[in-house]
């Protein structure tokens, strides 16, 4: 409710600005009148001017600025975007409304604009730190976004590139926010490295990151999502206890934390800590999806469905995991036209897991009751998961059996 009415207010004062700045119109004195005589000739009169109406004066990008902000905060980026051009239509130099606007158009995937927006903004104020790193995020979000990758295969280099210029800049500051900023820094590069597939320098430019702000959840919690993907289990789940420590109420670092535990064969103390992500946040899809994969793998299938469902409802495009894990519960009860269905979703939605096209390749090698196999498309997926990992076991076996 307080942010609902801090954007009134901010909107009321946009639109007082405006009325206090628009010189009143003075008022027209009363004319006598000539009282009625004999006959005569009626003086001559001088006419009086024409009033000119006094033109609205428009209010100051300052005030476009805080109500973008606000509106960005609120992820309402159309209107911040609208809020944010007005203001650098005011003052087209302003550093604040620039990073709005560059920023809010990344989050409505006008990547060409928001790249010209903040390559405007590292120009004009070139020791706004912020600034560069909005460019650098830019250059990954058009990557990541990109339907054919070939046509910007250099946005990752340009983004390093970006970031050196901003390390630079950094280093040649003093105060207490030196360090703080060299994180930042460092936490974009671990991002970057990670898109460009180097998992070994992403690790070192978290753990730069971590060093420059020990107490960073964030931070821990990118660290420790690279130790999983690298194979380092134990450190992934000391970095993510660490997060959580530093940040006991984040939801995303318990339910990352929690699963962790369970994939480690800890399912007592992890089922707990699910628990309590979903609790936090019962609207993030992310928590609630976590404590039904932690359910699943603690073989709770009632409460693995449960939270699996709900969390797909929450946000039924973002995380191909918990379609996965639900196709698994289907097989799990030979319920083979769900399992299809399911994960045929985390297969489209995951397109890069080789996991989600064996469990798709599986669903379609077996039949049941009026259910057949299809041992066409189960040979499909289980190629198609060895495409993306030619050294996967269970796939390479698979498809022996159905050849």
């Amino acid at each position: 409710m307080k942010r609902r009415t801090l954007g009134l207010l901010l909107a009321a004062a946009l639109i007082n600005g405006a009325a206090a700045q628009t010189p009143p119109t003075a008022p027209v004195p009363a004319q006598p009148v000539a009282p009625v005589t004999a006959p005569a000739a009626a003086p001559a009169t001088t006419p009086a001017p024409a009033t000119t109406p006094a033109r609205p004066v428009r209010p100051p990008a300052a005030n476009y600025v805080a109500l973008g902000v606000f509106y960005y905060q609120q992820g309402k980026f159309d209107e911040a975007y609208v809020a944010f051009r007005a203001a650098t239509e005011i003052e087209p130099n302003n550093s604040e409304a620039l990073l709005g606007l560059g920023r809010s158009q990344v989050k409505l995937r006008l990547y060409t604009p928001a790249l010209e927006t903040l390559r405007r903004l590292t120009a004009a104020d070139k020791g706004n730190v912020s600034g560069y790193i909005a460019l650098a995020q830019a250059y990954q979000q058009q990557f990541i976004g990109a339907s054919d990758r070939a046509t910007v295969t250099g946005n990752l280099a340009e983004a390093l590139k970006v970031l050196t210029d901003a390390e630079t800049v950094t280093n040649a500051l003093t105060g207490p926010d030196k360090n703080l900023n060299l994180s930042k820094v460092w936490n974009e590069r671990g991002y970057v490295f990670k898109l460009q597939g180097d998992g070994g320098s992403a690790i070192d430019a978290f753990k730069q990151a971590s060093t420059l702000n020990p107490e960073n959840d964030v931070i821990l919690f990118n660290l420790g999502d690279m130790y999983y993907a690298t194979g380092n289990l134990t450190q992934a789940l000391d970095s993510l206890q660490q997060a959580v420590i530093a940040n006991p109420r984040d939801s995303y670092n318990r339910a990352y934390y929690a699963k962790l535990l369970a994939l480690s064969g800890n399912t007592t103390a992890a089922k707990p800590e699910a628990a309590q992500a979903a609790r936090l946040s019962p609207t993030n899809a992310y928590a609630v999806g976590q404590y039904g994969v932690v359910s699943y793998l603690s073989k709770d299938s009632a409460t693995a469905r449960l939270q699996l469902n709900q969390a797909v409802k929450l946000d039924p495009l973002r995380y191909p995991e918990f379609y996965y894990y639900l196709g698994r519960l289907d097989l799990d009860a030979a319920d083979l036209r769900s399992a299809r269905a399911n994960l045929t979703r985390a297969a489209a939605l995951g397109s890069t897991t080789p996991e989600y096209a064996y469990y798709l390749g599986l669903s379609y090698e077996r039949g049941a009751g009026s259910v057949a196999p299809d041992r066409i498309k189960a040979r499909e997926n289980y190629e198609r998961a060895l495409k993306l990992s030619p050294s996967y076991k269970l796939a390479q076996e698979a498809l022996a059996r159905v050849k």
